[in-house]
């Protein structure tokens, strides 16, 4: 099966994000960086490609200046075992200028969305009583930082008799 990369494009900081990723995934480096040459579109000698592993997964960053900036019609889901994980990653991700949104994405400060989702919550979206995934969806729904023990505690919730 071929091997697929994922690529982003930056704006002049595709060194910086590369060396902030790989501070915040275990097992993970810097591969390699190549440099803009003469007669290239790049600043000769500027960083070009920074090629770094995220536990193993590949991914190249690109300078490629400011014509295609992030959206979140890309985002890399991050699956986490635990709360601790969780946080971990989402208070990583967000410092030093990261933007929190709802239901576990965020934006770090290069603009990248991210998804970090602990695998409890596909458990309870998949639950086989329709009504605690449903409790489970909605509490997910309200916020923006997923918290476990209030997933839980929503889908294990009794709904008032009424």
């Amino acid at each position: 099966m071929p091997k697929t990369t994922p690529c982003l494009w930056f704006d002049g900081q595709a060194e910086q994000a590369a060396e902030f990723y790989v501070s915040l995934f275990p097992n993970s480096k810097i591969l390699d960086v190549s440099r803009y040459g003469p007669d290239t579109p790049g600043t000769e000698g500027a960083v070009m490609t920074v090629g770094f592993s995220l536990d193993g997964q590949e991914y190249v960053g690109l300078n490629g200046g400011p014509q295609f900036p992030f959206t979140e019609a890309i985002s890399f889901m991050i699956s986490c075992g635990s709360q601790e994980e969780v946080d971990h990653y989402w208070y990583g991700l967000i410092a030093g200028g990261g933007e929190e949104s709802q239901c576990g994405w965020l934006k770090d400060r290069f603009g990248v969305s991210w998804q970090v989702v602990p695998t409890a919550l596909y458990e309870l979206l998949g639950d086989p009583d329709p009504r605690r995934a449903h409790r489970a969806t909605q509490a997910m729904l309200r916020m923006s930082r997923l918290d476990i023990a209030e997933l839980r505690r929503a889908a294990d919730e009794t709904p008032a008799a009424g």
